[in-house]
């Protein structure tokens, strides 16, 4: 309790001097608030403070507990996932291995780390305390056991997974009396983290375009969840130095190397096939998040480089047109064999194909940033409400976003008080700075008449098919698209 009490006071204060995450700030009366990170920078870290802040748990439990749509339909859809249940018991390995070794057990470990997250996330909206007994059980009997991660190259990509997931779900237990807080900074730091760490170095002794971006990826997030949950300002750095400008696939500049003059960015890994993209792009964003629950604003970075990106996956998923510059990178070890590949377009798609990514994407740049995303929103309104772990299938692919982001990301549209319903902000959209600063990023509001989903008004859409009712989705889409014929217009 005390802890929490002192994270309110730090709230208030960096509310004041910087503006608290859900709160607006610099610009007027009769505008749209542009949001701005928890905390700046070089303040003392906020915890929670991972994926999720105190703002969004109690946001969750509250909407809950009222039967708001879309949070009701995203809870039932936590509640019902098996890892969800108060009964379900851990089964720790002192080796984890993935794509080689004996034996390939990388599912137990994923599993459990689920069920933890689940039932810690279950606990807070829901306040049922055998939940948040069952989350600290498995969290304290793999940090007891667990002492490495092995296997092929793939054992990176098991470090890296599973390492932020791990303290997300730690994270929202850390307050917890029965919760070995310190056992589990020592799994972060001494089993996740040196893997992750190593792979941004060197890559696996391989030349640093080898591997695609969802490689970098995921190290990135499990070195910057560590990073904070330890409380480490260096590790923190370093992940986002990476992000913006590391010699691998993964940082922003080379996951999305071409900007064009329509607001789409194109996403390298289109060139390799669907289902990684979207991999990336959920990544990406879970970095973004995280970042931005500590004032580095990272989705701004680079005038909103990863919204231009997440745009460009979103429509191609949707099963539209998007341009592809044909990327050639290198292969091979050092010193060893060599080669080069070429990606010529886009791979094919599967519009059914989806991920629990696009809410927390989509609500951040609408609701937080004022921003027109309508790709991406869409794309969040057809996968509402989005499930977790479990809800996409029994293998691994299932297992890399920790999701429920329908119920977790939803939100508000932020505004000043004293704001005049539908006015929008003026400016130019946030670029590169660590930080917004307050009146200088607020971004246009879009014009009277524009797709709905590019308006911020998006949320009847999003509610609709979080509830069930994709008619009622579709219908609106439908009547949105011949009203464009009849106004003449395209998207």
């Amino acid at each position: 309790m005390t802890r929490e009490i002192s994270r309110r006071s730090m709230l208030k204060a960096a509310g004041a001097a910087a503006g608290a995450a859900g709160v607006g700030v610099g610009a007027g009366v009769g505008t749209t608030a542009l949001a701005s990170p928890a905390f700046a920078a070089g303040s003392a870290f906020a915890h929670p403070g991972l994926l999720h802040t105190r703002t969004d748990l109690d946001r969750m439990a509250a909407k809950v507990k009222a039967g708001a749509r879309p949070y009701a339909a995203g809870f039932a859809k936590l509640t019902a996932n098996r890892h969800a249940q108060s009964g379900w018991r851990a089964n720790p390995q002192a080796t984890v291995y993935r794509g080689a070794g004996s034996p390939q057990n990388y599912a137990v470990l994923y599993n459990d780390i689920h069920a933890a997250y689940q039932n810690a996330l279950r606990y807070h909206v829901s306040g049922e305390t055998a939940h948040a007994d069952t989350a600290v059980e498995i969290l304290n009997a793999w940090s007891g056991k667990l002492t490495s991660v092995q296997g092929s190259a793939d054992r990176f990509l098991a470090a890296g997974l599973y390492g932020y997931q791990f303290a997300n779900a730690a994270e929202l237990v850390r307050d917890h009396g029965d919760f070995a807080l310190g056992r589990a900074q020592e799994v972060m730091r001494d089993v996740f983290h040196p893997l992750s760490d190593s792979f941004l170095r060197d890559h696996n002794g391989a030349v640093v375009t080898n591997y695609w971006p969802n490689w970098d990826l995921t190290a990135i997030a499990c070195v910057l969840a560590t990073g904070i949950f330890c409380d480490d300002r260096a590790v923190v750095d370093r992940a986002v130095e990476y992000f913006k400008h590391g010699d691998g696939m993964g940082s922003v500049k080379h996951a999305v190397p071409v900007v064009h003059d329509n607001g789409l960015a194109e996403w390298v890994e289109a060139g390799r096939d669907q289902g990684h993209a979207l991999l990336g792009v959920g990544l990406m964003g879970t970095v973004c998040e995280m970042a931005w629950n500590q004032g580095i604003d990272l989705y701004g970075y680079d005038d909103n480089r990863f919204l231009k990106g997440a745009q460009y996956v979103a429509k191609w998923s949707l099963g539209g047109d998007v341009p592809y510059t044909a990327n050639t990178r290198k292969k091979g070890a050092i010193g060893g064999w060599s080669g080069s590949e070429t990606a010529a377009g886009a791979a094919g798609v599967d519009p059914g194909m989806t991920r629990p990514i696009w809410a927390m994407i989509a609500n951040h740049y609408t609701k937080r940033r004022g921003l027109s995303a309508s790709y991406v929103t869409r794309a969040a309104a057809k996968a509402a409400p989005e499930g977790g772990g479990g809800d996409y299938g029994p293998n691994s692919g299932g297992y890399d976003q920790l999701g429920f982001g329908t119920l977790a990301f939803t939100r508000d549209r932020e505004r000043v008080e004293g704001a005049a319903p539908g006015a929008g902000a003026s400016g130019g959209a946030s670029g590169g700075g660590a930080r917004p600063q307050g009146g200088v990023s607020a971004s246009a509001s879009p014009a009277a008449g524009r797709d709905l989903a590019a308006t911020g008004a998006e949320d009847l859409v999003g509610w609709a098919a979080a509830a069930g009712v994709s008619a009622v989705a579709g219908g609106l889409l439908l009547l949105r698209r011949r009203d464009r014929v009849r106004r003449g217009g395209a998207e």
